[in-house]
């Protein structure tokens, strides 16, 4: 995989709390800031409005005097923006002029020519922009947040033979933990006793119930149903797969996209030129033209509020996590914006066959033997040296073997064969079993072998040929052929179509199988390109080739044993990793269950999320220039430029906070005790 996405940008830079929650990053420069969350500062912004309303009321009615009205619209400067001046200083400090120091140099021009109600508003609705911009953000995190309270606080837990309630941090792993009808799963564990169907949504987005019973795997967070389950837990409170997702999106959120550095960078430049042009209307017209000083000092006022790039700034990281949480309450991680505008372009994917097209649990279908061998013989050599592996088709021969009574030993000098089959020493003898290649590199394949490999690789099974392998002047020979099955999943058609109508250009399927096979399924589940007969590094290259012609290619895979696959694709995708925490740390995304068609909903809210973006950022830029010529032509005012700015902020806001909107079902809460007892 690769092996750690771009680092985290650094969220202290300056003292910064929150990346997102203020216009004092459009710097690229983070300062001190938590706006919107401070009580103190609401509280302020709502007395800084009531000043400057009442303000505005006298002074429109002629209820108070001009320093009447002036007093209430320097109050109201001094309550909406006791926050600002701090910011404002070190900008100018340090010479790198920010939003915060356009706002005060415009208040502060303003208030000079004695327009004071309209100095107090820039600064009041300046601070409402910016407490919307930290809501909007915060509104985003807390869905992800919200799944938390789902998951118990305590735990009923069995200790010295009797149930107690504990609290959830004082559960130790191998501990049992009960669970009643209705209720929340507190951690993660393993069923030993009852059954019962439990909600998944917010593990992995599912909306039907799995059925769980002894040996079944369960997660935090999860919602029991109707039956009793006593658990064996697994994982620590601060170690289940629900707060390892937490932790994943939150330090996804803080990751820059490619666009939102874009943007960043476009801001540190932008803002000072924008201060230098404001500086030159101020004083060319004046000095060379005879303008009226005054005058000019209020367009230059307007010019820099106009410029402020509030919603510029703020269209990008609200749209990137507004984005991602929505993809993570449907049950897929994506780890950080840049993996999500990545998803967003991608034109090809490649595939691998066990486990994503098909179910991942093959089965022995039948046993096809050569010359004078016995088929309980060639089940026990084997399962002898499958006994060693953890792949897939060794699995199905070892617990076919076990099912059929058969006894049989852990071969000796066991030695895998990447991407072939194995090697081993059975009964004093050198055996092996491996795949069709395999049988060609040792040099036992007769005419008659590779018509009977031919029937079977023709209906879609795979083929382990068992046989001695060739040694001291030995030949080697061929003793049987093991066919076995896998299942096709029973979406995988209807998720391959979903990825082209979703843009994708071409599926690639790769597999180790033979050709025959990975032909066989591709035409049931319209693959465009199926690969079979692949090693390790043919996979690899496989998906260089899709790079080069594509460009912006996806790798799906198991997260850990197609790693170097999904690490040569621009975008490395695990699916089913629901409490797997190697793929699941490993993936560029993460699909939480074994679902194909995920990745075609994943790819168009990544589009959609993209579209929101470039619409935001061009209204913004647009809105900008229009007001710009404005302010030259003398048509804009501080009124109507403040007003813009704070609607195009919430215009913005509220664009990018609709990809919160999710088809899924929202997780369902556990009920009350009140309700549960009232059974």
């Amino acid at each position: 995989m690769k092996p750690n996405h771009a680092p985290t940008e650094s969220r202290i830079e300056s003292g910064d709390q929150d990346p997102h929650a203020g216009h004092d990053h459009a710097e690229g420069e983070h300062e001190g800031h938590t706006h919107g969350s401070s009580r103190a500062e609401s509280i302020s912004l709502v007395a800084s409005g009531t000043l400057v309303g009442v303000g505005l009321i006298a002074e429109w009615l002629n209820l108070l005097e001009k320093k009447g009205v002036a007093a209430l619209a320097v109050g109201g400067m001094v309550a909406g923006g006791w926050f600002l001046l701090p910011k404002a200083g070190r900008a100018l400090l340090r010479f790198r002029p920010d939003i915060n120091l356009l706002v005060v140099i415009a208040a502060v021009g303003a208030s000079v020519i004695g327009e004071w109600i309209e100095a107090s508003a820039v600064v009041f609705l300046f601070g409402v922009a910016e407490w919307l911009e930290g809501w909007a953000d915060r509104r985003a995190r807390r869905a992800v947040e919200a799944l938390l309270e789902i998951a118990p606080k305590s735990a009923t837990v069995n200790r010295g033979g009797n149930f107690i309630e504990v609290p959830v941090a004082d559960v130790k792993p191998e501990e049992i933990v009960a669970v009643k009808s209705g209720m929340g799963i507190p951690l993660d564990g393993e069923v030993v006793r009852g059954e019962s169907a439990v909600n998944q949504a917010p593990i992995t987005g599912e909306s039907v119930p799995v059925d769980k019973k002894s040996g079944d795997t369960v997660f935090a967070g999860t919602i029991n149903g109707e039956g009793s389950l006593e658990i064996r837990v697994t994982k620590s409170a601060g170690d289940t797969t629900l707060a390892k997702i937490i932790r994943l999106v939150k330090e996804a959120q803080e990751q820059k996209a490619p666009t939102q550095r874009f943007v960043d960078l476009f801001a540190r430049y932008y803002t000072p030129i924008v201060t230098l042009a404001a500086l030159l209307v101020f004083l060319i017209p004046p000095l060379l033209m005879g303008g009226d000083w005054s005058q000019w000092l209020y367009k230059a006022c307007v010019l820099l509020i106009i410029a402020c790039p509030c919603a510029l700034v703020i269209s990008t990281p609200v749209s990137i996590v507004a984005g991602l949480t929505a993809l993570a309450k449907r049950g897929v991680l994506v780890k950080g914006g840049a993996h999500l505008e990545s998803i967003a372009k991608l034109k090809a994917l490649a595939v691998d066959k066990t486990g994503t097209i098909t179910e991942g649990k093959p089965k022995v279908q039948g046993v096809e033997l050569i010359g004078k061998s016995v088929e309980k013989d060639v089940l026990r050599i084997a399962a002898s040296i499958d006994a060693h592996s953890a792949h897939p088709l060794a699995v199905a021969i070892v617990q076919h073997a076990e099912k059929l009574g058969i006894a049989f030993p852990r071969a000796e000098s066991y030695k895998n064969q990447s991407g072939r089959g194995a090697e081993g020493v059975v009964d004093g003898h050198p055996h092996f079993v491996g795949n069709h290649r395999f049988a060609h590199e040792l040099g036992v394949c007769s005419e008659e072998i590779e018509q009977r490999l031919a029937t079977i690789e023709s209906r879609g099974h795979s083929v382990v040929v068992v046989g001695h392998r060739p040694h001291d002047g030995c030949k080697g020979e061929v003793l049987g052929i093991v066919a076995i099955g896998d299942t096709l999943r029973a979406n995988a058609a209807d998720a391959i179509r979903a990825l082209h109508e979703a843009g994708v250009a071409s599926v690639m399927m790769l597999s180790g199988d033979n050709q025959r096979t990975v032909d066989f399924i591709a035409k049931q589940v319209g693959i465009d390109d199926p690969r079979g007969d692949l090693l390790p590094d043919d996979k690899v290259g496989a998906v260089k080739a899709l790079r080069e012609k594509y460009g912006v290619v996806g790798m799906v895979g198991d997260g850990v044993n197609d790693a170097p696959a999904m690490a040569t694709a621009t975008v490395g995708i695990a699916m089913g990793v629901a409490g797997t925490d190697a793929a699941i740390e490993t993936a560029d995304i993460a699909l939480m269950q074994d679902d194909l068609a995920q990745i075609a909903e994943t790819i168009r809210l990544g589009r959609r999320t993209l579209a929101i973006i470039r619409f935001n950022i061009a209204f913004s830029l647009s809105l900008k220039l229009i007001f710009l010529v404005l302010t030259l032509l003398g048509y804009a005012s501080l009124w109507l430029a403040i007003m813009a700015d704070t609607g195009a902020t919430l215009l913005v806001v509220a664009n990018a906070l609709r990809l919160l909107r999710t088809k899924s079902e929202a997780p369902v809460r556990p009920p009350s005790p009140a309700r549960v007892f009232a059974r």
